[in-house]
């Protein structure tokens, strides 16, 4: 199917994701854009100012209704909960393993599968994301800039990815996997946890470096889009290798 996308037909599943944002000129300037855009879903992360503000209210403009609706949260994965794909934007200097992409190659992506809910990302306005939020996301969107000014108003990166998903010329709805069976982060995430025990456990992770070779099989496991199915088959088998391995455990006497 090609053509102009129209995201306001996405509307009910692309969220809009702002992590600990410090202003609310910035909070109401984004509410506003979302309404250029047809878009409604605003979900804060402990956010550190008051959407309620004047300042907020009057940035807002028309998008004040999502200003009142947009739900908070105190976490990333608690705001990721549904979603079946993600990408966090990301305004500084990387060294993990995930490839940075362009909003115009990446973003579109985000709506060839918009039966499920379906996130984007946008870090703090001074320090962006972490590392350890990075990990949330399936793919990575760095907005090129001047090298000698680098740092984009949030409002205005918000501006540049809905203008980019708006202008996109392909939308590519994936029939091969029903939506319904697509794991969902959070589902991802009980499965990284486990994993991540049991690699401890047996001595294939150690503590201080867990963090880094975990992002490896994030990045691994995301790019495959598993299905609730497969997720649950990957997790029986961590099951019955902890079963394996207790079994196996010497008995301790018992003291007398």
């Amino acid at each position: 199917m090609t053509g102009n996308i129209d995201i306001k037909t996405s509307d009910n599943n692309l969220i809009i994701v702002l992590v600990e944002p410090a202003g609310p000129l910035n909070v109401g300037s984004v509410a506003r854009v979302m309404k250029n855009f047809g878009l409604s879903k605003l979900i804060l992360v402990n956010p550190q100012c008051d959407r309620s503000s004047l300042d907020a209210i009057k940035m807002a403009v028309h998008g004040q209704d999502i200003l009142e609706s947009a739900i908070i949260v105190d976490t990333l994965p608690q705001a990721l909960q549904g979603c079946v794909r993600a990408i966090a934007t990301i305004g500084r200097d990387y060294s993990g393993g995930m490839p940075l992409e362009t909003p115009r190659t990446a973003l579109p992506w985000l709506l060839e599968e918009i039966r499920k809910p379906v996130a984007l990302i946008f870090g703090r306005e001074d320090r962006g994301l972490t590392n350890e939020e990075l990990n949330y996301a399936h793919r990575l969107v760095f907005i090129p800039t001047n090298p000698e000014y680098p740092s984009l108003n949030l409002a205005t990166a918000v501006s540049i990815c809905c203008y980019e998903l708006s202008q996109s010329t392909e939308l590519f709805i994936n029939k091969n996997i029903p939506a319904s069976e697509i794991a969902p982060l959070d589902a991802m995430e009980a499965y990284y946890q486990q994993l991540e025990s049991l690699l401890l456990s047996i001595g294939y992770l150690y503590p201080h470096t867990a963090a880094s070779r975990m992002e490896k099989f994030r990045y691994l496991y995301n790019r495959a889009y598993l299905q609730m199915e497969e997720v649950g088959m990957l997790r029986g088998i961590l099951r019955q290798v902890e079963w394996a391995i207790n079994r196996e455990k010497p008995e301790k006497p018992e003291s007398t």
